[in-house]
């Protein structure tokens, strides 16, 4: 049975979750939030989940925010210290190239655990580290290493910074590498964006490793970044996508052929518009067939759209336990708001804003976010997903620009405090310096450090900060 609500496009799987929240007791926890500087009241939505002020007790201020780093927001919200941002952009910067990134094309002594057949490595991220072990890995290098590109890029016209463009060529080059440069090679285009498996390229991390390229080509203008991401673009295109909205996951690249649906999946792929990048292709001079399959993909989200501003029908979220991964929204909600400006269809924008609404239903108090979060925004009490948290920033800049809505401004300041209180600033493991913490394992019976520290953290985080200072965002 599929329940429908028409005010929420909500399903049943995740509106009839036992234990969720009334819708009383869930407005006044948020409204208290917001009053105490925690959690913002939901922007943008209908003047029943807006709220008005209030004479109750006020609740503490977020009280992870680093000591002396921003000042706090409190009920008369102050801006966040841009002289603190900018440092902070400056360590993290150091630590994705100078401590992050690979500087050979051989492994020394990082792990390979998902035994991921590059053939290259100079330039990749190294993004996995846990402070217990002082161990490095790897997951999918491909589409981290080109969202480090798009955020060195940023940060270099946000701080001055010329020179982070060298390592943003770096990391441009392992992405050159691991491709098919074939022309007569019917994969010609391909990038070798292994993630869950080590001989398989996943669709999703080959359009999300696009968006920097093209943003180094605007930088340095050289062209030819922006050609391999436009071929890359069309291969996925051309052999990918399914149709109606939905693009296959997984190429076996021994046989060129795609893996068939999880066992148990109710649909055939994905509709993954992540970054916007068909449409961004398109409007650089791309085939005019990408933006048909943009919007077809933008038209099949707003069908799946359960919960309102989410999509947990589609995987990595799980629908039986009501886990919603912790990008999800971010991924398919951002892109659409750059479906809005191409077309200005309202129904685009008014999907970003519940995926804006959505994260600030699942932020704590202190601007923290947890991976296990649920339908009903219960959670799980360890392992945070700051990346989550950045991303949610980028979602929230780009809305405030759209609306104007300050709901919005709130939510970035308490979202980007979070993050600056998980930055690694006075460390005696110089693998952590700048960096920010991903998430706090639980500790399993042992006194070893439980920070987890994944390199798209610190990445998300200098994408957000760079464009809040670049585009002067009052935050």
């Amino acid at each position: 049975m599929k329940c429908m609500d028409t005010k929420l496009l909500g399903q049943d799987r995740c509106k009839h979750m036992k234990g969720a929240p009334s819708k009383s007791t869930r407005r006044g926890f948020l409204k208290m939030a917001a009053l105490g500087g925690g959690l913002p009241a939901i922007a943008g939505g209908t003047e029943e989940q807006k709220f008005g002020p209030s004479r109750g007790p006020k609740i503490p201020a977020a009280h992870h925010i680093a000591a002396g780093l921003v000042a706090p927001v409190g009920e008369v919200a102050g801006r966040l210290d841009r002289d603190a941002l900018t440092s902070a952009v400056v360590a993290a910067c150091d630590w994705i190239s100078g401590v992050a990134q690979m500087k050979e094309d051989t492994l020394a002594s990082e792990h390979n655990s998902h035994k991921l057949e590059h053939h290259h490595w100079r330039g990749a991220l190294r993004g996995e580290y846990r402070a217990s072990t002082r161990q490095w890995d790897f997951f999918c290098p491909v589409w981290h290493t080109g969202q480090a590109i798009k955020a060195l890029v940023w940060a270099s016209a946000a701080l001055n910074r010329p020179d982070l463009l060298s390592a943003a060529r770096l990391g441009a080059g392992f992405i050159e590498a691991e491709r098919v440069t074939d022309q007569s090679d019917p994969n010609y285009g391909l990038i070798f964006a292994f993630e869950d498996f080590g001989d398989k390229v996943s669709t999703s991390a080959v359009l999300e490793a696009l968006d920097g390229m093209f943003l180094l080509s605007d930088a340095t203008g050289d062209g030819h970044y922006a050609e391999l991401a436009q071929r890359a673009v069309a291969f996925e295109a051309r052999h990918s996508y399914l149709g109606d909205g939905l693009f296959r996951d997984q190429l076996d690249v021994k046989d060129s052929t795609y893996m068939p649906p999880a066992p148990g999946a109710e649909k055939p792929g994905r509709p993954l518009n992540d970054d916007a990048i068909l449409l961004k292709a398109v409007q650089r001079g791309g085939k005019p067939e990408l933006r048909t399959i943009f919007y077809e993909v933008a038209e099949r989200l707003l069908r799946e759209e359960d919960p309102p501003g989410n999509w947990i029908g589609f995987g990595p979220c799980n629908a039986g336990t009501g886990m919603i991964h912790p990008r999800q929204a971010y991924w398919w909600g951002l892109p659409m708001i750059d479906a809005f400006r191409d077309s200005r269809d309202p129904r685009y924008l008014a999907c970003a804003r519940r995926a804006g609404q959505w994260y600030q239903n699942a932020m704590r108090l202190d601007g923290g976010l947890f991976r296990g979060t649920r339908c009903d925004f219960k959670t799980d009490s360890f392992s945070h997903a700051t990346s989550g948290v950045a991303c949610a920033v980028r979602l929230w800049e780009e809305l405030w620009e759209e609306t104007r809505d300050e709901a919005w401004l709130e939510s970035i300041r308490v979202g980007m405090n979070f993050c600056l209180s998980m930055q690694f600033r006075n460390v005696r493991d110089p693998n952590l310096q700048g960096a920010l913490i991903e998430g706090v394992e639980a500790p399993g019976g042992s006194d070893a450090s439980p920070y987890y520290v994944r390199d798209i953290a610190t990445i998300f985080f200098v994408q957000a900060a760079s464009r809040l200072l670049i585009d002067e965002i009052p935050a």
